[in-house]
């Protein structure tokens, strides 16, 4: 029990460890410019995700990505308390409910991770049928790419425990998981480095790759819908064991029954009787 009690604090000292330097990394110039064309790109993508619950994942505290969702309710969830932070769990077992979420936007949850499947299943599985997923992550085959194993082959914690997933990797499980790819959209090709004049004039070249998609991106936004039906509540409880968090859909009022329409000839004698006011 002592040594298993060990290997838990190390692991949490590890993910505190990555938290900490990945936010530490996006506060810094490149990585604000990074998140703001995070931002731009969700803009449009959420526009089209309806529903009444929407959910983010990451290893990052106080960088929410879906204020511009219509989904009112929005659940940020972390792997430990932060700014913004409602919700603490780890991302390979989440306290909700089966078909409970419409939209999730996954920020570098597969990449930092020792079984990126297993979050990836459970993202799938809370996820309601014809939800949409987005998925967020450094491209390994990039610019950007090449820098962090660089960055990975020295004593550099954060890089050292990044494992990033290819686009084309992530496709094949999310077919293997019923989500159907609807399209990716990729950003910072050319990360702005340099002092002002070059760092202006890689911003231009960047965000001219931005707008045409370029394959060399540093960070995709796959986005998925997933196309398998649902399970009933009584089997979400019998799988479960009545331990998940349900997410109440909002109640609008009930609905006022219909009256019942009378027979024309019912109605006729009722007249003719005198049973039916003028």
């Amino acid at each position: 029990m002592a040594a298993l009690g060990s290997s838990a604090a190390v692991t949490n000292s590890e993910c505190s460890d990555i938290l900490t330097e990945l936010e530490s990394w996006y506060a810094r110039d490149n990585g604000v410019y990074l998140l703001q064309s995070v931002r731009d790109a969700l803009e449009s993508l959420l526009d089209t995700s309806f529903g009444y619950h929407i959910l983010q994942l990451g290893l990052t505290a106080g960088q929410p990505l879906f204020e511009a969702s219509p989904i009112n309710h929005r659940i940020y969830v972390g792997m430990s308390a932060g700014e913004g932070i409602n919700l603490v769990s780890d991302a390979q077992e989440l306290p909700l409910d089966s078909d409970s979420v419409d939209a999730v936007i996954a920020h570098h949850s597969l990449e930092f991770t020792d079984n990126p499947h297993q979050v990836l299943r459970e993202i799938q599985r809370v996820l309601t049928p014809q939800g949409q997923l987005l998925l967020i992550g450094f491209n390994p085959y990039s610019i950007n790419g090449l820098n962090t194993r660089l960055r990975g082959m020295s004593r550099h914690s954060l890089w050292r425990q990044h494992h990033p997933v290819s686009e084309h990797r992530l496709r094949d499980w999310l077919h293997l998981l019923g989500c159907e790819v609807q399209d990716c959209t990729r950003l910072y090709g050319l990360p702005p480095i340099g002092g002002k004049r070059l760092r202006g004039l890689l911003t231009r070249w960047d965000q001219w790759g931005n707008r045409h998609n370029l394959p060399v991106g540093g960070v995709y936004i796959l986005r998925a819908i997933k196309q398998q039906p649902g399970l009933t509540r009584r089997r979400r409880l019998r799988l479960s064991g009545e331990r998940l968090m349900g997410l109440a859909v909002p109640n609008s009022g009930a609905a006022p029954s219909p009256t019942p329409a009378i027979p024309a000839q019912r109605r006729n004698k009722r007249v003719e009787s005198g049973d039916v006011a003028a």
